[in-house]
């Protein structure tokens, strides 16, 4: 057997003998084992923007979107995955990390309590995966994972469009917890779930002392469920349509970065459509964020407190060609807030007050592993002023209307 220079030297010394080395090279290392089923992937996610219009203090508050990032060049973000799949064995296990890096990663709130602060990176999901042969398998995530409700994911090369809508906005985002999924065949999908939180903080709790605003029990978790319906290949051009559904009801320890804990309950509704025509898809969602409580203690101890935000969207693509799709989405978003709520970021467009949003995007693949688009978007306020320059006299917003002209160029390992 010919053994490298590093090992003969070794046997030189007498730290170890060439039989020793000989056996160690026949049998395969553990580690390499368990690294020849990992895979690693990712993208980096850059984006440019162009606010039209002078000033842009105020710009629309849907999640990754900041004036930081209007009228120049943007690094969103860098994800990098880290995953062992389950296999097909019935008692598999797994496992998957998704690490971010850039701006976008503070949007993503997930510092643990530890933390003393943000700094550009941020664990998004961080999870073992495991089997076991119940019926048809259930599958279980312990550890950080993504909620399971949205029409939209966190990355944005999953979504048809680039920009974020309302309703994406005011879903929780992650949860630390234990969740179990069950395919009961190929029509019906379910999963439940409990978590510390529904706020995106690793290792959050609803209790003192880590929640100081309104604290709850010990024994108060989240719980969350969510039910999937698949078209089957009978139904002709309409199979392989889904409608989906889905409840979290827990303690959001920030709610949209507010600093205020409060109970909250988030339901949705979606699906999509595929129709007759070629290429051509449609869907729909509707959000509800709502607060009914009375806290204890904190900014509105003692007061009763109700906020109720919902978002109805629709959405149209159109693969025209391999290369060349189109995408557009309407969305109507509106709150029925008190006690002030509306100044704290849940939804800064006062009581009663609603907003219009259109979106059109045009993608084009003409690099592999590459996700080229542009895209328009249009939010409009119903009433008063929420976007553009600060007032000099009143530092208020100065604009009904928001118009934004973006490039999102995205590349997939």
């Amino acid at each position: 057997m010919k053994f490298n220079q590093w090992t003969k030297a070794l046997a030189a010394l007498g730290v170890v003998s060439l039989a020793s080395a000989a056996r160690a090279e026949e049998q395969p290392s553990s580690v390499m084992t368990a690294l020849a089923s990992t895979t690693l992937s990712g993208y980096v996610d850059t984006s440019a923007h162009w606010n039209l219009g002078t000033g842009n203090a105020y710009v629309p508050p849907y999640k990754f979107n900041s004036p930081s990032k209007s009228d120049g060049f943007n690094l969103d973000v860098v994800q990098v995955r880290i995953e062992k799949p389950l296999d097909e064995s019935e008692w598999a296990a797994g496992y998957r990390v998704d690490l971010w890096a850039g701006p976008d990663a503070n949007t993503l709130n997930t510092q643990s309590v530890l933390s003393s602060g943000k700094s550009d990176f941020a664990i998004r999901q961080a999870y073992v995966a495991l089997r076991t042969p119940v019926g048809n398998g259930i599958d279980w995530k312990m550890g950080v994972f993504d909620s399971v409700i949205g029409y939209e994911s966190v990355e944005a090369g999953n979504d048809p469009n680039y920009t974020r809508s309302y309703g994406h906005s005011i879903e929780p985002q992650t949860h630390t917890g234990l969740l179990a999924s069950y395919r009961v065949n190929d029509i019906v999908s379910a999963s439940v779930g409990v978590a510390n939180t529904t706020g995106p903080a690793i290792n959050s709790r609803a209790f003192a002392p880590v929640q100081s605003s309104n604290p709850h029990a010990e024994s108060y978790k989240t719980y969350m469920a969510s039910v999937a319906l698949t078209a089957p290949d009978s139904l002709g051009f309409a199979s392989g349509s889904t409608l989906y559904g889905g409840v979290v009801n827990g303690f959001n320890n920030s709610l949209l970065g507010s600093g205020l804990g409060l109970p909250t309950f988030n339901s949705y509704v979606g699906g999509t459509l595929a129709t007759p025509i070629t290429g051509l898809r449609l869907g729909a969602s509707w959000d509800l964020l709502k607060i009914d409580t009375t806290p204890n203690s904190g900014p509105f101890s003692g007061t009763k407190d109700k906020a109720d935000i919902w978002s109805l969207a629709g959405y149209a693509s159109y693969q025209a060609t391999e290369k060349l799709s189109f995408h557009g989405r309407f969305e109507y978003a509106t709150g029925d807030i008190d006690q002030g709520f509306g100044t704290v970021g849940m939804f800064p467009f006062g009581r009663n007050n609603g907003i219009y949003a259109f979106t059109a995007t045009a993608q084009y693949d003409l690099w592999k592993n590459v996700i080229s688009r542009v895209e328009f978007r249009w939010d409009h306020v119903e009433h008063g002023m929420a976007f553009g320059a600060a007032d000099p006299n009143t530092g208020l917003p100065t604009r009904s209307n928001s118009f934004l002209l973006a490039a999102n160029v995205i590349y997939k390992f």
